[in-house]
């Protein structure tokens, strides 16, 4: 269900700003979208797990805060990353 060291690795170093980035809002949307692919794959199977599925709709909502947030201060961030993840919105 969660990602590998490794993976998280290279997802900071692809939508890092700068070297060293590892708290920019185009980094933890990322990862979080990411751990959200990740659980969505685990929920296909296991249709009961209700904890993890309130954690599936939490990391969903943190992420629409950040996008929102990043939205606010700078539209043309924000319009790229929900291109380079595929993001519907």
């Amino acid at each position: 269900m969660s990602i590998t060291a490794e993976r998280k690795r290279d997802l900071i170093g692809e939508f890092a700003t700068k070297e060293g980035d590892t708290g920019s809002p185009e980094v933890q949307v990322a990862i979080l979208s990411e751990r959200i692919v990740n659980l969505t794959e685990h929920l296909k199977t296991h249709k009961k797990d209700y904890h993890s599925r309130r954690g599936l709709l939490m990391m969903v909502g943190q992420r629409r805060r950040l996008l929102d947030y990043v939205k606010r201060k700078e539209v043309k961030r924000y319009e790229t990353i929900v291109k380079r993840l595929g993001l519907r919105r």
